[in-house]
């Protein structure tokens, strides 16, 4: 009977330390990626200050071009349907 205790605390031992082994894999994976994750991040846009200079009401373009390209549009999205 001796023998087969002793075969069960071993079993738990090793069940233990590989417990052990995996959790810290795991959680070294997980600083890991975390870590890449910081270092690849990119950085966040500015916020827009309300001084900032507005695009012009016109853009440049005649009412005929704008039509022409609106009409351009419509014929390629009426295209793309079929």
């Amino acid at each position: 009977m001796n023998n087969v205790s002793s075969q069960l605390f071993e079993a738990a031992g090793l069940m233990g330390l590989g417990m052990v082994f995996v959790f810290s894999f795991l959680s070294l994976t997980i600083l890991a990626i975390k870590v890449l994750s910081l270092v690849a991040a990119e950085p966040a846009p500015r916020p827009v200050s309300a001084n900032a200079t507005a695009m012009p009401a016109g853009n440049g373009l005649s009412p005929q071009k704008m039509a022409a390209i609106g009409v351009a549009i419509n014929h390629y999205k009426n295209n793309k349907k079929h």
